[in-house]
């Protein structure tokens, strides 16, 4: 686990973030999710610089719609300087299964 992963599973874990559960890790078909709510169909994914651009990921991300999921990504920087923010995206994500 990255330390962003880190710092962000610790917000969302227990059902800390509008009540939902997130699983860390998850197989989904062929592919490893680094976060998942499967109530709301949602794929948190934290990228390091390595990803900008990446086909494989947005080939990833096309079968994650295609199967009724949606991904959000973040980058590593991102959750470790502005979690807050990065909280408030995606509660907006998990209301909208509300």
């Amino acid at each position: 686990m990255t330390d962003a992963e880190r710092k962000l599973w610790f917000a969302l874990r227990d059902r800390r973030i509008a009540g939902f559960k997130f699983r860390w890790q998850v197989p989904i078909d062929r592919f490893v999710a680094d976060f998942v709510c499967f109530e709301a169909r949602l794929v948190i994914e934290v990228d390091v610089g390595q990803h900008a651009g990446s086909l494989q990921d947005r080939w990833r991300d096309r079968w994650f719609a295609a199967n009724g999921f949606r991904v959000v990504r973040f980058w590593n920087r991102e959750v470790l300087s502005n979690l807050e923010g990065v909280l408030t995206v995606l509660s907006a994500e998990l209301e909208q299964y509300r």
